[in-house]
């Protein structure tokens, strides 16, 4: 059985902990990348591309495979090249279209009954702090903050203008809350029936962290791409209630997109001074905050007592399917 993922995001951590469960591995990879990844040992097949197109004839010329997808897939290649990938998938494929559109991103978790910032359908409504928000995993490139309605439709214009969007349906405004960012990692497992939290992370965001640096009287307006994580342990009191979020949500993909998550997800939450936890967005796959835990996190070491990153324990509940010859029920 060979593990293959595209190069990017997290792939080193996905292939890493693949070759530690004892998988050959794969990667298909940019021409303008490939040097990089050839310095990896723990790599043992390339494929590598010039365009869109041959990545996703990448992916399907690894035979008797499971590709492992993270955010940055759906960002290269797009929905219709994805729709063409024909091997395995780890995880539940379904989700991807609910994960690139905002609006059904959201109402998968209110159906859960997970505490959500207030939502703005018009932005004639938006009457205190917002943050407008773009579709896909942008890794939070073109985001904005505003104050009154007059700032977010100014906003939305600048985003119409430079064609980031085609049009402003594609945007979600979001009350902002105040309070710290913690994003909790999860792993849903079908074959042992189990929710796992893998760790924390605090994305380090550019230019929003660096304005701390500025004396007071210079103002200059934040954005959001990230550029890397930070780890984070939480208070033991904040757990239950997020183990509940997850359950639910869990739960809640079962039922509307079948057959539920499977593997890695992540609730990207604001945690406010009262310790209420309130989800803002999630990941229906690995994120790359995991990369901070190669070796394991401090969570993953409660379940196995061995170094498991995210990456290793995707593979391992595929050799744990293997095991039980129930592969179809971790893939799709």
């Amino acid at each position: 059985m060979l593990i293959t993922t595209l190069a990017s995001h997290s792939s080193l951590q996905i292939l890493h902990g693949a070759k530690k469960e004892g998988f050959e591995t794969g990667i298909i990879a940019n021409y303008s990348r490939e040097n990089f990844y050839r310095r990896f040992a723990f790599i043992d097949n390339f494929y590598s591309y010039s365009n869109e197109d041959e990545a996703v004839l990448g992916i399907n010329s690894f035979r008797n495979s499971v590709f492992v997808p993270h955010g940055s897939l759906i960002e290269y290649l797009g929905m219709d090249r994805v729709s063409k990938i024909t091997v395995p998938i780890f995880g539940n494929r379904k989700l991807f279209p609910w994960e690139a559109n905002q609006h059904k991103k959201m109402s998968l978790l209110e159906r859960s009954k997970i505490k959500v910032p207030e939502k703005f359908e018009d932005e004639e409504d938006v009457d205190r702090p917002v943050i407008v928000k773009l579709p896909g995993a942008k890794g939070g490139k073109g985001y904005f903050l505003a104050r009154t309605k007059e700032e977010v439709k100014r906003g939305i214009n600048d985003l119409l203008k430079s064609g980031m969007i085609k049009d402003k349906s594609d945007l979600i405004i979001q009350e902002y809350i105040v309070g710290i960012p913690m994003y909790f990692q999860f792993f849903y497992s079908p074959i042992l029936s189990r929710v796992e939290i893998t760790g924390i992370d605090i994305r380090y965001e550019t230019n929003v962290d660096g304005l701390r640096r500025l004396p007071p009287d210079m103002r200059i307006d934040p954005t959001f791409v990230v550029a890397g994580n930070i780890p984070a342990v939480a208070r033991e009191s904040i757990l239950p209630s997020v183990f509940d979020y997850a359950e639910r949500f869990v739960n809640t993909t079962r039922e509307l997109v079948f057959p539920g998550m499977i593997g890695p997800f992540c609730l990207e939450s604001i945690v406010t001074d009262k310790l209420d936890v309130v989800v803002f967005e999630f990941s229906g796959r690995i994120v790359a905050g995991t990369n901070l835990y190669t070796y394991g996190s401090p969570y993953s070491w409660l379940y196995w007592d061995e170094p498991m990153s995210v990456g290793r324990r995707i593979a391992r509940e595929i050799n744990l399917a293997m095991e039980r010859n129930k592969l179809a029920e971790v893939t799709t």
